[in-house]
């Protein structure tokens, strides 16, 4: 029953920014801290960042003064604000809630950065 859904990515130049959204629904959402993850063709999946449910934040430091997570408890929502991206950042990226029983996972959405 539990569903994660992103939407936001896209095709932007060198310097854009794209607003990443994960909507979830099936689980109480304040209770899960959660992050986004992303895979580019023939590399591990990353962890970009996660926030856990009182709101502290984590990122890899490839992405720290550029990328800001967030969440909306009330629309059962997180959020990844991508600013001054680079190619490098080019991967498909994925919500995820690890819950103690099991972990959730999104469908992925591209995110393309152009030269």
């Amino acid at each position: 029953q539990v569903q994660l859904v992103e939407s936001g990515g896209g095709l932007v130049q060198a310097g854009g920014s794209l607003r990443l959204s994960c909507a979830a629904s099936g689980i109480i959402f304040r209770f899960y801290g959660m992050g986004w993850y992303r895979q580019a063709p023939g590399k591990q999946r990353e962890l970009v960042a996660q926030i856990s449910r009182v709101g502290s934040t984590n990122y890899v430091d490839s992405v720290k003064g550029r990328f800001t997570i967030s969440r909306d408890n009330a629309k059962n929502t997180m959020y990844l604000q991508m600013n001054g991206l680079k190619p490098e950042d080019t991967a498909v990226y994925y919500c995820n809630i690890p819950t103690g029983s099991t972990a959730y996972w999104g469908q992925g959405t591209q995110v393309t950065v152009s030269a």
